[in-house]
């Protein structure tokens, strides 16, 4: 354990050396030469107009937060996966009892030889986990894709939003019959 913590300081130490060297050393050697046109505001290389103290629109948030959820709850698939091809493997009655016994070890997270022949997860029990799996994997699908219908039906992910409901909307009217300058 001290051999653990000896390493993780001495990595510590490193990889705080490893930022603050460089800003350091930068302040020793970068010029200091302000004039106000070094202090003037830059807008890649435009002008700045009006306040920079504006609003941004909300829906640069919205798809922000959206991505974030929906990719973060997609990254749950891959220990998934690794879980139900496990179980599927085990399933096979064809297995050889060797292959078997490192299978199980892989799927319980067991170190490499710790378990017996007899300890070993039998195929019946292995299919029953897999079927588990896949109708978990099936609702936790189920509940992104409500998430996300529900999103789309708010209009969450349309960029243009319209302001009204389009039979809401005031049409111009035309005239019956055209007006004339002699009339």
């Amino acid at each position: 354990m001290t051999d653990l913590v000896g390493h993780f300081l001495i990595f510590s130490v490193v990889a705080v050396a490893a930022l603050l060297l460089p800003l350091w050393i930068g302040r020793l050697v970068r010029p200091t030469l302000p004039t106000p046109e070094k202090d003037a505001v830059y807008e890649c290389g435009e002008p700045t107009i009006g306040s920079s103290y504006i609003q941004f629109d909300l829906r640069f948030y919205t798809v922000a937060l959206l991505f974030i959820i929906f990719d973060v709850e997609v990254v749950f698939f891959f220990p998934w996966s690794l879980v139900f091809g496990g179980a599927m493997q085990l399933a096979d009655h064809r297995l050889a009892t060797a292959e078997r016994v490192v299978l199980s070890e892989r799927l319980l997270s067991l170190p490499a030889g710790s378990l017996s022949e007899a300890q070993a997860i039998a195929a019946d029990t292995a299919l029953i986990l897999g079927w588990t799996a896949l109708f978990d994997v099936l609702f936790f699908f189920g509940v992104l894709l409500v998430g996300f219908a529900y999103v789309w039906k708010r209009g969450d992910l349309n960029w243009v939003r319209a302001l009204a409901h389009p039979s809401k909307v005031a049409r111009p009217r035309m005239p019956l019959s055209p007006v004339t300058a002699s009339d």
